[in-house]
């Protein structure tokens, strides 16, 4: 039972994270807004750079894009925590537990996606946010991206034989 109680509490800080994560982004929008727009005017990187063209400058644009971000992120860890519920609440029984275990996995699934879709594939290689010195978010997407991917991998092994 504490393999499973170690999964069940993962993946529960995983979604308390990301619920936090969104909170944050909506309760200080302007704060983390600033980084998705800088990120998407691509207005950081150098000047001789020939693929300025696929920045995008609209402010509607990019407040669609940081409000896909939130959403996803609310998505994330609603997915994760109501795992985490199931998880918790079948933790005596090996098989009613590895039942549970399909939200969660999405959740975690869902996660790994934001972090190397979002963040790592479109933030970093297609708006160069690699190339920025201050609206680099690549180190921590792919922290996150880590610390996801563990847990997911926890998930999917069996549990141990316990003594």
């Amino acid at each position: 039972m504490l393999s499973r109680l170690g999964k069940t509490l993962l993946t529960g800080t995983l979604a308390l994270y990301f619920l936090l994560v969104a909170f944050n982004n909506i309760i200080d929008y302007d704060t983390n807004f600033k980084f998705v727009q800088h990120v998407l005017s691509m207005d950081s990187i150098p000047a001789d750079a020939n693929v300025r063209w696929r920045a995008i400058s609209s402010p509607q644009l990019q407040h669609v894009a940081y409000w896909t971000i939130i959403f996803w992120e609310l998505l994330t860890g609603c997915m994760c925590g109501l795992g985490a519920k199931r998880l918790f609440s079948t933790l005596r029984s090996k098989q009613e537990f590895a039942a549970a275990k399909t939200l969660p996995i999405a959740g975690l699934w869902l996660g790994l996606l934001l972090w190397s879709l979002g963040f790592i594939t479109i933030g970093g290689e297609w708006f160069l946010m690699w190339e920025s010195s201050v609206w680099n978010g690549e180190v921590p997407a792919l922290r996150m991206f880590i610390l996801d991917a563990i847990t997911l991998l926890f998930l999917y092994l069996p549990d141990t034989a316990e003594t």
